[in-house]
């Protein structure tokens, strides 16, 4: 059975991978001489340090195996090669948010790229699914629990 792929940006794929050579590299290696130093100290049952090196290892080993299969399952969205004036996953729009009464600027990325707070939001959300394959000018109604309507004004790579 084939992995689900996962939607990112290139800029988001390279963070991914950043984030695991970090983890790698560093984090990694600073576990295991946290393990060392606390095996150190003698008996392990009732070593505190020990384990929550231990505790800290099985985090940090269970990231680096969900960031590999996000690497290995990433379908890259190049949004420099798509820019027209329909909006996709990975470019900037400009809305007219009724709700708001105010001009809002989101990028659409892949559902692991997603922070609302710096207007990123995931292809996957309401607003999102609501826009996307739309054309600016249009107007369409987000069916939230309270609809609202939203204009596209702008469509961009930035």
């Amino acid at each position: 059975m084939e992995k689900e792929k996962i939607i990112v940006t290139k800029e988001g794929f390279e963070k991914l991978k950043a984030e695991l050579r970090n983890l790698i590299d560093v984090i990694r290696p600073e576990v295991i001489q946290e393990l060392k130093e606390a095996r150190a100290q003698g008996d392990l049952s009732e070593n505190a340090d020990y384990d929550a090196a231990r505790a800290r290892q099985a985090e940090v080993e269970a990231r680096i195996n969900q960031l590999t299969e996000q690497i290995d399952n990433a379908e890259i969205i190049d949004a420099d090669s798509k820019i027209s004036d329909v909006v996709k996953v990975g470019l900037f729009v400009v809305l007219y948010d009724s709700f708001l009464q105010e001009e809002v600027k989101y990028q659409i990325v892949g559902s692991t790229e997603s922070d609302p707070e710096n207007n990123k939001i995931s292809n996957e959300c309401l607003l999102a699914t609501s826009i996307l394959g739309h054309k600016v000018g249009e107007r369409i109604i987000v069916k939230a629990p309270k609809q609202y309507e939203v204009e596209i004004r702008k469509v961009s790579a930035e």
